[in-house]
């Protein structure tokens, strides 16, 4: 299937292509060989994040911003 870049170096996909991509909006873009790859990437918001999973622990432990700042200068005096 032909695309076109357009003046603003955007590409429209054609629907058949993205018909098999059906919920996916990001897309991470390589040059391999001299081709432009792409691969779909499922963004996760903070809240389901790894940092978001440490702020409930957080929180849930009753942890506040000053008890986080004490211990991070308290593991920087070693």
């Amino acid at each position: 299937m032909l695309c076109k870049r357009t003046y603003k170096n955007q590409i429209t996909l054609p629907k058949k292509v993205m018909e098999k991509f059906e919920g996916v909006e990001y897309f991470q873009a390589e040059v391999q060989e001299g081709k432009i790859v792409l691969d779909p990437v499922q963004i996760t918001s903070a809240s389901e994040s790894v940092l978001g999973q440490v702020r409930r622990k957080a929180a849930a432990l009753g942890l506040t911003d000053k008890d986080v700042e004490d211990a991070v200068a308290w593991s920087r005096k070693k």
